[in-house]
């Protein structure tokens, strides 16, 4: 072997060994990591350039729409009432004795409209409608279906990704809607009907400091998970590869980092916007 040529891992003793390895996974996964975020970018850069292709993805809108909103509205209001139920229930019981009631409505309207009513029902579709834009996607790639499509002198982005970018954006708020209501009605009637807080007691908190801003704060939230989930659910779907177990692995991962994003734009936007609550 010349002196100027790579040695093998396998060469050194079984002390240097070991660092090396670590330090090639660590290259590996940073050159993985830079070159995703790379090609998301790309991605990010065709679906502003098919933007301007309404007539493609302009008849596909309302179909995605109610695939995406319409046939969600089942699950979040189930979710969202179980959850304001639980609210109000464990706001009660752990209040010290003395404390007006009242508190228990201002608690649920707080809880469920600046966090849960948002984050929970962006999970939950990340979960559902994530998942099966991925799929959808996912198998249209691994069957060629998107290169017939580019065959037929179709943008396959605006085509496929535009139109449930749009749905998400415009149906995750207007379901978040839904939630925020849902769950305060839940909470009310799971503090009258389980617990002893009167139902006066409850409306007088929830109208307690009320301020609008607290409601465009919740759609702010829906509207980035909206665009989150879309963006990342189709990319991934969009760069499956071949095979049935490359859909599963994309689907799986889609929901994954999607989940993530949402948490981290939560945690973002609390940070910027929360001080403007008080």
């Amino acid at each position: 072997m010349s002196s100027g040529s790579a040695r093998d891992t396998r060469d050194f003793h079984v002390f240097q060994r070991t660092p090396l390895r670590f330090l090639q996974q660590m290259s590996r996964a940073t050159l993985a990591f830079f070159g995703g975020m790379g090609a998301r970018v790309l991605f990010l850069r065709e679906l502003w350039r098919a933007l301007g292709e309404p007539r493609t993805y302009g008849p596909l809108i309302i179909k995605q729409m109610r695939a995406i909103g319409v046939d969600s509205v089942p699950l979040v209001l189930m979710v969202a009432a179980f959850i304001g139920a639980v609210i109000a229930i464990q706001v009660r019981y752990q209040l010290f004795p003395g404390i007006q009631l009242s508190i228990v409505g201002l608690s649920s309207r707080q809880i469920t409209v600046l966090e849960t009513g948002p984050l929970l029902t962006g999970l939950v579709l990340a979960g559902r409608i994530g998942a099966k834009m991925t799929a959808e996607i996912g198998t249209m790639r691994v069957t060629e279906q998107i290169d017939a499509l580019e065959t037929l002198a179709y943008d396959p982005v605006a085509y496929l990704v535009v139109p449930r970018l749009i749905a998400s954006i415009v149906m995750l708020p207007l379901l978040t809607l839904m939630a925020d209501v849902i769950g305060v009605m839940a909470g009310a009637m799971a503090g009258v009907f389980v617990t002893d807080v009167q139902l006066p007691m409850f409306v007088e908190g929830v109208r307690l400091g009320y301020d609008h801003f607290q409601v465009f704060y919740s759609l702010i939230k829906a509207t980035l998970f909206g665009g989150a989930i879309a963006y990342l659910c189709t990319y991934e779907g969009y760069v499956t590869e071949a095979g049935a177990e490359g859909v599963g692995k994309s689907t799986a991962k889609a929901v994954v980092i999607s989940s993530i994003w949402i948490l981290i734009l939560d945690a973002t936007t609390a940070l910027l916007l929360a001080p403007y609550l008080q």
